[in-house]
């Protein structure tokens, strides 16, 4: 990691979806899925989707701010998921699909709380914001089969169905930030 780079970790529902959405923006440097925030070491997607170890999807996304800085980076966040829903995202259902920021430094974390409350007051999306912002922890890389997965599997129906949209989305609304 070089002094311009920074790392965001987050959780806007399946980590198929984020690392999707992340990885067309220009200054993100890689995007990692895998799992965060809960008690047991080493989960599988299979101990994650069971629900029980507290491990949310997320999506490690390494970034150099002078390119995309991390308010960009929240702001195209909360616009690729719903941040009202709690513990789903569409068919999504569980605490592994939850709304989360875990936040690497005090600053990210203002950033964050600065935001979450501008989008708020401004009435932008109908409910209140739910995402939770929580001091980075462990991370896990989830197994091979889950990186890249849109890339590798974009004709499958829920990438078509789910994914695609975010994309076309992403294309609309920040077409400037794209690789």
């Amino acid at each position: 990691m070089s002094a311009q780079t920074e790392i965001a970790v987050l959780g806007g529902g399946c980590f198929w979806c984020t690392e999707a959405v992340f990885s067309e923006l220009r200054g993100v440097n890689s995007v990692v899925p895998g799992y965060s925030g809960g008690t047991t070491d080493n989960p599988t997607y299979y101990d994650v989707c069971d629900g029980k170890t507290g491990h949310i999807e997320v999506s490690k996304v390494e970034f150099d701010p002078e390119v995309i800085p991390y308010k960009d980076l929240l702001d195209i966040f909360f616009h690729t998921h719903d941040p009202t829903s709690l513990d789903r995202q569409g068919a999504d259902n569980g605490i592994e699909y939850r709304s989360v920021i875990f936040y690497t430094s005090e600053n990210q974390k203002k950033i964050a709380r600065e935001l979450i409350d501008e989008l708020n007051i401004s009435g932008e999306f109908r409910s209140k914001i739910v995402t939770e912002l929580r001091p980075s922890g462990k991370f896990y890389e989830a197994e091979e089969e889950h990186k890249q997965f849109y890339e590798k599997n974009s004709y499958m129906p829920y990438c078509q169905v789910v994914i695609s949209p975010k994309i076309a989305h992403l294309k609309e609304k920040y077409a400037k930030k794209l690789k």
